[in-house]
């Protein structure tokens, strides 16, 4: 039986569970306002990632169309900070 890290055994074990979607929104979350910028950030209620998509929650008009507009700079950025691709689609509510 071979050796594992502990930090490659949480991996392996997040990639595979449920919680995964959970914790991937709560990592979002403490780099969003690092992505989005302070503006954006104080007027997102909520935001959530299932099977890839990213739902970004807001009830500010304008703010929901600019963030139709930014799309796909919305996902480069995302992927890039969390270093991997787990975004692919962004759907603002």
């Amino acid at each position: 039986m071979g050796e594992f890290h502990i930090s490659d055994a949480m991996k392996q074990f997040v990639s595979k569970s449920k919680l995964k979607n959970g914790l991937q929104s709560v990592e979002i979350e403490l780099v969003w306002q690092n992505i989005m910028g302070k503006t954006i950030a104080k007027y997102t209620d909520k935001i959530q990632v299932i099977n890839q998509t990213l739902f970004i929650h807001t009830s500010v008009g304008p703010l929901k169309q600019e963030l139709l507009y930014q799309k796909e700079k919305i996902i480069e950025r995302i992927n890039d900070a969390m270093r991997e691709k787990i975004i692919t689609e962004v759907v603002v509510k």
